[in-house]
Parts: C-alpha cells; sequence; structure tokens
C-alpha cells in the first residue's frame, strides 16, 4: 500500500496513499521527445479507491448490525418487561452509553490532535486498537438494554436517536477498511501529507460520529426530561 512511483531516473514521486512530491523528467535525448512525469496523485487516488480484499467481511458485519439493531426495536416494541427490568435496562444503558461515548471523544480527540500536527498518525492506531472492545461492547450493551426499557417509536425524536444509533454502527464498519489504508502510512505522516480522498473520508466519518453521538444524547435528555415532567 505504500508503493512508491518511480521515475525512470531513479526517484520516487511519493506514496499511494499520500500527496505527490513532483517527479523529474528523463533529460533529452537526441531526435527523442523528453518523458513525461508519472503522476503520483492519480496513482494515489487509484490505490486509495482500489477495491480491497475481504470485503465481504465488512458487509456481514454490517448485517449484523442491523440484525441486532431492528432485533432491539421489534422486542421492545413487542415485551412489556415491567418497571423493575425497565429501571435495570436504564441503569445499564446509561453506563453502556458513558463508556462507548466517553471511548469514542478520546480516540477522535486524539485524531484530532493528529490532523493538527500535535500527535503522530500511530498514536491514533494504538489508542483505536485499545478502545475498540469498550466501544463495541458498549454498543451491544445499548443495544440489548434499549430492548428492556421500551422505547416510544412512535415519537419521531426517538425515531431520530434510533437511527442515529444505527448509523454510528454502519459509520464505524466503513471506516475500517479507510483506517488501515491509514495506518499503514510511515510513522510521522501528517494529515496534508495523506492523499485528498482519503483526507475527505476521515473528516466525513469524523463529522458523522460526533453528530450522531451528541444527537442520540440530547435526544435521550430530552426524553428522559419530558417523561418526567409528564409524570411517566
Amino acid at each position: 500500500m505504500s508503493r512508491a512511483v518511480v521515475d525512470p531516473g531513479g526517484g520516487t514521486g511519493g506514496t499511494g496513499l499520500t500527496s505527490p512530491v513532483p517527479a523529474s523528467g528523463v533529460p533529452g535525448i537526441p531526435g527523442q521527445p523528453d518523458a513525461a512525469p508519472a503522476d503520483p496523485q492519480r496513482h494515489g487516488d487509484a490505490v486509495a479507491n482500489a477495491p480491497r480484499p475481504g470485503r465481504g467481511r465488512y458487509v456481514a458485519l454490517a448485517a449484523l448490525c442491523l440484525i441486532g439493531w431492528a432485533g432491539s426495536l421489534a422486542v421492545g416494541m413487542s415485551v412489556d418487561c415491567g418497571p423493575d427490568m425497565h429501571r435495570i435496562g436504564l441503569a445499564c444503558h446509561i453506563l453502556a452509553l458513558v463508556l462507548s461515548f466517553g471511548a469514542i471523544l478520546v480516540v477522535d480527540w486524539v485524531g484530532f490532535l493528529w490532523l493538527l500536527g500535535k500527535r503522530d498518525l500511530h498514536d491514533t492506531h494504538r489508542l483505536e486498537t485499545a478502545a475498540q472492545p469498550l466501544i463495541w461492547g458498549g454498543l451491544a450493551v445499548l443495544l440489548i438494554s434499549g430492548a428492556l426499557i421500551r422505547p416510544d417509536v412512535s415519537n419521531p425524536l426517538t425515531q431520530v436517536k434510533l437511527l442515529c444509533v444505527l448509523l454510528l454502527m454502519l459509520n464505524g464498519i466503513a471506516l475500517a477498511p479507510t483506517m488501515k489504508l491509514l495506518h499503514a502510512l510511515p510513522a510521522g505522516t501528517h494529515f496534508t501529507a495523506v492523499a485528498k480522498r482519503l483526507r475527505r473520508r476521515l473528516l466525513i466519518a469524523f463529522c458523522i460520529s460526533q453528530g450522531c453521538w451528541w444527537t442520540s444524547i440530547l435526544v435521550g435528555l430530552l426524553n428522559s426530561t419530558l417523561r418526567r415532567w409528564a409524570g411517566d
């Protein structure tokens, strides 16, 4: 993935996933035109967007998340677990939210510091690897506990929250191949040196992650406050 573009004169034009360093042409030979320099930016985009092996695994994980989300929603709509289980489910729901969102905040913050040039690229890799069990474990508990608190799916705010949770999981899975490409780059690589299309993917995923998390939290707080006011 970090294969270099080598020009005929022996120089390198940049890695496939980083922005190019201009390649020099071959000095003119009498009777022959100068060789055109390589286009490493086009090469970098091609590498960043080329099909990757193991894509079926990510599709299977996305389908598993969708099934888990739909199952949680179906149980929550059809099964009344009673007030005691509702309290237990609500406590687990809050703890899972703190666990998963707290881990996400730390990972995204270190990634933001790398974007500003204040952290090394591989700092994000080490932190993400350590935080993944907390993030996905928290999301799994959110789905299980969400089925116990019997969400009001007729409420538009609740519908927004449920869609945000689904989008969070799908965004995390869609981001995994991009992160593999990113972490294959050499240590010390700056954000501005990464290929443009890869930078765009990272920024979009970051915005989706933070937007969906904060929306889910605010909707949950608002629904809880409205229920308390209504005396439920």
